[in-house]
């Protein structure tokens, strides 16, 4: 070794001696793994009783969480799902003391005003209190108003046949606003309602340009803005600063993610993808975070396979096997109310979306609806239509077009595990079809689902 490379090295020693940590608890990220739809806000539900803070990093109100407490279903598009859980807290005025139960809507979420407060109404009625003290929205988190979601339709119609199949939400409109650097903060509506108002017209005035079929009557959108403006204000801060104090203050906060890997802009099956990063580099960006900060990363994975909309799906069934699928889990989009495609777990992908988001455990939902399956299949490996095996999961729509699935075929158990609360006590069949996953992906299952319920989650280890 030269002089130069020894010196360097000892360098190198000194910079990792010297690090310290500012921080007193770690941040714990509950990802989906497939397509969506996967449980995420089951177990974000589960895990919430247990933590301080429960943040939403990115998307809008295209992405959809049901949850069932106390018999109570609860869908979730918006707002974080693990609001539901009421931990003891203690207001006075708007000070929390002793015990911080929060949930934070992060910088990198889009937000629709009209729908965030319906939703809001909604579940209060369903028996949700104190909302106006628990959550917490970035003042950096930019707005989808309505026009956005006008374009967001005409875009999908004028594709035709090749349509994304979006939510029509506009939410790809209003990261695309955000990405041209002529997208509204929430910190710009609270702030003077007059530079508001520029802005607003101008980007309206740039929507019009280009797409001159929509309508939009910009005195009565000001009007209704500002009606928002003190509604909304009581929620808003600079999620940066406190989440980092909570942080050097020990509090424990959990990130629950929207959409699912394969959904990633970057990463998923583009271009049928979403419009924003739902794997973990989206959880640094959309609330402001260190690498470091990073404590377990939660992969949930569905015991099968699902996606809405259209894209490639190399494991779908299009045959009974899907049908039952569908039937079985009940397989409807929150948001879309449209039926999920259903096909096998594929192994191949979870492998790829596993390197991508570095999955410290798996939650593996809904085992229930394979109760009836006298075999079931797994996807282990992908390989060309002329036999070559891939190594990789391919980054292109043509070339996942050519691929054809390897399956490994399992005996199925044939008998109900919905009331089963402890793993052992799971058919031999259903435990090793656990295994099996676990053992191809080398990541440890810590929880597997049954049912709908938070109860219905075994733990594993």
């Amino acid at each position: 070794m030269s002089a130069t490379s020894a010196v360097n090295g000892n360098l190198y020693e000194q910079l990792h001696q010297g690090r310290t940590n500012m921080y007193k608890s770690k941040v714990d990220v509950v990802l989906g793994a497939q397509w969506g739809d996967e449980g995420k806000g089951k177990v974000v539900d589960m895990l919430a009783s247990e933590v301080d803070i429960v943040c939403r990093c990115q998307g809008g109100n295209n992405a959809g969480h049901t949850v069932v407490a106390n018999g109570t279903e609860f869908d979730f598009h918006l707002l974080p799902s693990g609001v539901v859980n009421e931990k003891c807290i203690s207001v006075i005025g708007k000070k929390l003391i002793n015990c911080l139960y929060l949930r934070f809507i992060g910088n990198g979420v889009v937000i629709h005003l009209p729908s965030l407060f319906d939703e809001v109404l909604k579940n209060e009625a369903k028996g949700l209190q104190q909302l106006e003290h628990r959550l917490i929205i970035s003042d950096r988190a930019h707005l989808v108003f309505d026009f956005h979601q006008l374009v967001d339709g005409m875009q999908e119609a004028e594709k035709g046949g090749k349509s994304l199949g979006t939510t029509k939400k506009g939410i790809g409109p209003a990261y695309s606003s955000k990405a041209t650097r002529n997208g509204i903060r929430v910190g710009e509506l609270l702030g003077d309602f007059n530079i508001f108002k520029e802005k607003f017209t101008s980007i309206v005035n740039t929507h019009l340009r280009l797409f001159p079929n929509i309508k939009v009557d910009v005195d009565a959108e000001l009007a209704r803005y500002k009606d928002y403006v003190e509604k909304l204000r009581p929620y808003v801060k600079d999620t940066i600063c406190f989440l980092h104090t909570a942080l050097r203050n020990g509090k424990t906060i959990l990130v629950e993610g929207a959409n699912a890997a394969m959904l990633d802009i970057d990463f998923g099956t583009y271009p049928y993808v979403t419009s924003s990063n739902c794997s973990i580099g989206g959880v640094l960006t959309g609330l402001g975070l260190p690498p470091q900060t990073i404590g377990e990363v939660i992969g949930v994975v569905k015991a099968y396979t699902t996606r809405v909309g259209d894209g490639p799906f190399p494991t779908e069934q299009l045959n009974e096997v899907g049908e039952l699928l569908q039937t079985r889990g009940f397989e409807i989009g929150v948001t879309t109310k449209r039926k999920r495609r259903c096909g096998w777990l594929d192994l191949s992908l979870l492998k790829y979306t596993s390197l991508v988001n570095g999955y410290t455990c798996i939650c593996l939902t809904k085992l229930d609806i394979l109760d009836t399956f006298p075999e079931i299949k797994v996807g282990i490996g992908y390989k060309r239509s002329n036999g070559e095996k891939l190594d990789h999961f391919p980054g292109t729509i043509s070339e996942l077009a050519d691929i054809e699935v390897e399956y490994a075929v399992l005996p199925g158990w044939q008998t109900s595990t919905e009331h089963i609360r402890c793993f052992k006590e799971l058919p031999e069949n259903a435990q090793s079809y656990v295994r099996f996953m676990e053992s191809h992906l080398s990541v440890p299952v810590r929880w597997v689902g049954v049912g709908k319920g938070r109860e219905s989650i075994i733990n594993v280890h």
